[in-house]
């Protein structure tokens, strides 16, 4: 399943995935890591203007995709953490974002 060609979709009243579909996307998205119900990586950059784009980018993909990640942004860095609030953990939705911002990369 390539995580890049798809889109987003309402998770109201669906269930988390389980640990072993988790596993599976998770072995595609180098650096990615579970913390509780949560999908999360730091992104590393040379300066506050590189952070700050990365930031915007996945800001805009975010508004398309309709699932905004938790960030914390830092001068050289930015903490992306995905889970889906309506589900109580992580949904394709999460896997599909995460690609996503790889992709802002050139890593997907």
């Amino acid at each position: 399943m390539n995580l890049l060609t798809l889109h987003c979709e309402a998770q109201h009243g669906k269930s988390p995935l389980d640990s072993s579909t988790i596993n599976q996307f998770l072995s595609t998205l180098p650096g990615w890591e579970i913390k509780g119900i949560e999908l999360c990586k730091t992104f590393r950059f040379d300066d506050y203007y590189q952070t700050m784009a990365f930031v915007n980018a996945l800001a805009w993909i975010a508004h398309q995709e309709d699932h905004h990640p938790d960030l914390s942004v830092h001068y050289n860095r930015a903490v992306v953490h995905f889970s889906t609030h309506d589900a109580g953990g992580l949904t394709l939705n999460d896997f599909i974002c995460a690609a996503k911002t790889e992709a802002l990369q050139g890593r997907a």
